[in-house]
């Protein structure tokens, strides 16, 4: 751990506050797909409020304590004129300033700057103002700007204009060719432009002789840098530039013994070592992974090393541990150095080491990085406002922030396309999609591009919150920078726009999405075929399929089935049905699965003719109908109600082919569902006397259902018989018909009485009983747990059961009712609306209002209305 010293300090106001919050590591929670994890600690919103306001005014304190306002006027008026012709009056706005030019007010202009074109704009102004040139320094200064943003090709545009500038006569115009190329990875150019000097009699200066030979080193030429390190030491230039680069090269060629060996030459000899040379082989041994052999020459050179050049072998030593992982070693070395000897990092490791304890989600230690920053006057960033925006997102303290963020123009830092992301997510997770949204916009007005995630989750949260319109503009935002979100976004989208019945935008959208996107996700295209399904515009549905299937996705059957159902449904459907089912053809041959599936919608549908003749089409295109034709055909019949054609086919099927109890069950099943329990009895019969098939449980228990709901309960008695005669148990579905229907009245009892006989087995005759008792029948003095029991033995309960129960509680003993309320869950079971609703009505007619609004607001919590 860092010094705790700031504890004490009283000029940071919300230092105590904060810290109470980040000792809580049972606070931090974890968001999947993101850089760092966020934490949510616990605390109450008034001490949130509190910190939020201390903790943002403290950062801006510090950021602004970087800022220079003579600096600021000079960029700003450099940021007004953007045109080349202005130049007059850019001359004119910065004279007025009284600037006073020397070579430490323009480097030290170039460092304070952040827009490197800005910064090229004062280096060009300038090098035109009488009575100062640029210097070595300068250009070096530049050089190094455009090549640390990569701006190679900047330089060589410089370079290839130097000769035009009027402060030409002034430097050496060779040497500086020399070192522009060098600095801008061209080394065979500046190496041409060497030979052309040396024809000429003309020879570089020390400087860019080490400027050419560490361009060398860099781009891996090391026999040719041997050569110039020749000339070097042939015209007695070697000093510790050239040690810190023959290091270097040592280096880069993995060489570690033999610049070992160097650097401990050095040190017999009394040669001066600064803290790049050794800081150059400690950082080969960690990227090597021999930290500890590191560290040991940091210890040595502890002892002869000056204090500057101490501390930039303790930056790289910090850097190196961090990207080794070894944070708690980094801290404990900042600790150590920071005591002993007083070393503060530079702005660069400190964001570095921030950004690493910020992964690993080491908030108590990141918070003291960042104090023991600014209290030891080190000068923030733009990465360390990164840094400090994931901090508190991080933390919990949304607000402070989002604080931060709103007063980044104060002391013109603007966060990084990372920040956003973090930013934009944080804010997502707490609900504040509209500030989200904002930051987003913001962030693209910058010119950052947001990732795929961050635009998938404000995508996500904009649409939970039914902000279709603004979700619409993230879409087009990303794509219009070639970024595809997520499927789940575009499908979450597209179902929002179809359930708030927007499916023509959604379907204008999907459009636009595949002419931008390769492969437009296949989740989008199938819950907008719903959508049409839904509003029944089969025609658009059955276009979606298609583009579907062009692109190399197949739909699945229900989809299929349903967009047929759809077309079936329409006006004239004829022309549209064979249309889509002669493109399926085509495209995948002609297969059951395709001739079923449009045989399944039109039954569907009710269009028995259409699926017949699609039926017989599978006979002209050689497909002989199997078993699921056949099934999907008679149900077809059934769902239309044309019974007679339903036998004649079932004959007609019947007489082709040996009968399958697959093919029986589908008659009886749909005898029933069309309401014709008689007939399907008949069946029943003949399928158990003729063909010695054995109906299916389902087949006896819609039979069931049907004669009680026709309150033919004689026959619905005889059906129960039968089922258990064929071996079946009593089912739970059987069961809660016979307890449902025996509380409508003493019909069932009494056909119960006159069918079955004293003769029948236990289970029947407790059935029988719990029918009396529920039909009010039988009296009876038992607890209700003794009739949950009994009920238990005859068929396995479920909770519509248990609603049966409690409903004819209710009516007569709430207090019981209230106790088998709470039973019910308890055994395992959740209560439904029903439930609800049973115990609420109950509560009421007895008066017991309280009780009855408090289970109403419980109903409505868990989703019931």
């Amino acid at each position: 751990m860092l010094s705790l010293k700031w504890l004490t300090r009283a000029k940071s106001p919300f230092l105590h506050p904060l810290a109470a919050v980040l000792i809580n590591p049972a606070a931090r929670t974890t968001t999947t797909g993101f850089l760092f994890s966020s934490a949510a600690p616990v605390v109450t919103p008034n001490s949130v409020n509190l910190q939020s306001k201390d903790v943002s005014a403290s950062f801006k304190d510090w950021f602004r304590s970087g800022k220079n306002p003579l600096f600021d006027d000079i960029f700003r008026i450099l940021a007004m004129y953007k045109d080349d012709s202005e130049s007059k009056s850019v001359d004119s706005a910065l004279g007025k300033l009284g600037l006073r030019l020397n070579e430490r007010f323009v480097l030290d202009v170039l460092s304070y700057g952040k827009d490197v074109l800005t910064r090229l704009k004062f280096f060009d102004w300038a090098g035109r103002q009488p009575g100062f040139g640029h210097t070595r320094a300068t250009f070096i200064a530049i050089f190094k700007i455009l090549s640390r943003e990569k701006l190679m090709s900047l330089i060589l545009d410089f370079l290839d204009d130097f000769s035009r500038q009027r402060y030409i006569s002034r430097t050496r115009f060779h040497d500086v060719l020399v070192m522009g190329y060098a600095v801008a990875g061209k080394p065979h150019v500046a190496l041409q432009v060497f030979a052309r000097m040396r024809f000429s009699g003309l020879d570089l200066n020390d400087l860019v002789y080490h400027v050419l030979l560490n361009s060398l080193v860099e781009e891996g030429l090391f026999d040719v840098a041997e050569t110039i390190l020749k000339q070097i030491r042939l015209r007695g230039f070697e000093n510790e530039v050239t040690h810190s680069i023959t290091v270097k090269s040592f280096c880069r060629q993995k060489r570690l013994e033999e610049a070992e060996s160097y650097v401990q030459r050095l040190m017999r000899d009394g040669h001066y070592l600064n803290g790049y040379i050794v800081g150059t082989l400690v950082d080969a041994f960690f990227d090597n992974g021999k930290a500890e052999k590191a560290l040991e020459l940091v210890d040595e050179f502890r002892v002869i090393g000056k204090k500057r050049d101490l501390e930039v072998v303790y930056g790289i030593s910090v850097r190196g541990l961090v990207r080794c992982g070894r944070l708690d070693d980094a801290l404990e070395f900042l600790k150590t150095k920071n005591l002993s000897e007083g070393f503060v990092p530079d702005v660069f490791k400190c964001n570095q080491l921030i950004f690493k304890l910020l992964k690993e989600n080491m908030l108590q230690d990141v918070y003291d990085l960042l104090m023991e920053m600014k209290e030891d006057g080190v000068l923030p960033d733009k990465v360390t406002m990164d840094a400090a925006l994931c901090f508190l997102c991080k933390a919990g303290m949304v607000d402070a922030a989002v604080d931060l963020y709103n007063s980044r123009a104060e002391f013109g830092l603007e966060p990084s396309g990372m920040a956003y992301n973090y930013l934009v997510s944080t804010l997502c997770q707490e609900g504040r999609t509209d500030e989200a949204y904002n930051v987003m916009k913001s962030s693209v007005d910058q010119g950052y591009s947001s990732s795929k995630a961050t635009f998938s989750i404000l995508a996500d949260a904009l649409c939970r919150d039914g902000k279709l319109d603004k979700v619409k503009e993230v879409v087009f935002l990303a794509l219009e920078r070639n970024i595809v979100l997520r499927d789940s976004s575009y499908k979450n989208f597209i179902s929002a726009l179809c359930k708030a019945r927007r499916v023509e935008d959604g379907y204008l959208i999907l459009q636009d999405i595949n002419k931008r996107v390769k492969n437009a996700p296949k989740q989008a295209f199938f819950r907008l075929i719903q959508g049409f399904n839904v509003i029944e515009k089969g025609d658009i549905a059955a276009r979606l399929v298609m583009e579907l299937q062009e692109k190399g996705h197949t739909p699945n059957q229900k989809l299929l089935q349903a967009v047929v159902y759809c077309i079936c449904e329409s006006h004239n459907p004829e022309q549209r049905f064979y249309q889509l089912l002669r493109m399926q053809l085509s495209r995948f041959g002609p297969s059951w699965d395709i001739f079923n599936c449009f045989i399944d919608g039109a039954g569907h549908a009710l269009k028995p003719l259409l699926a017949r003749s699609v039926y017989e089409l599978m006979r002209k295109n050689g497909i002989l109908p199997n078993l699921d034709s056949d099934i999907l055909m008679l149900q077809s019949y059934l769902r239309s109600c044309r019974i007679s054609d339903a036998i004649i086919f079932f004959n007609e099927v019947k007489s082709r082919q040996i009968t399958q109890q697959k093919f029986h069950n589908a008659m009886v099943a749909g005898l029933c569902k069309a309401k014709k329990p008689a007939i399907a009895w008949d069946f029943v019969c003949k399928m158990r006397r003729d063909t010695k098939l054995v109906p299916s449980l389902e087949c006896y228990e819609l039979l069931l259902q049907s004669f009680c709901r026709d309150q033919d309960y004689i026959m619905a008695v005889k059906a129960l018989n039968d089922m258990e005669g064929a071996g079946y148990r009593i089912s739970t579905f059987s069961g809660n018909a016979l307890i449902w229907h025996s509380c409508k009245g003493k019909e069932l009892y009494d056909a119960w009485t006159s069918v079955r006989n004293s003769s029948d087995e236990m289970s029947g005759f407790l059935l029988g009983q719990l029918i009396g008792i529920f039909s009010e029948c039988v009296r009876t003095d038992l607890s209700i747990e003794k009739i949950e029991d009994l009920l238990a033995k005859c068929f396995p309960l479920d909770i519509f059961t248990y609603n049966l129960i409690l409903q004819r509680l209710s009516m007569t003993d709430i207090d019981a009712a209230c106790k088998l309320f709470n039973r019910i869950r308890i055994r395992g079971y959740e209560p439904n609306r029903w439930t609800y609703d049973i115990l609420v009505r109950g509560l009421f007619k007895h008066g017991r209002t309280a009780e009855a609004e408090k289970q109403v607001d419980e109903m409505f919590h868990q989703g019931f209305s």
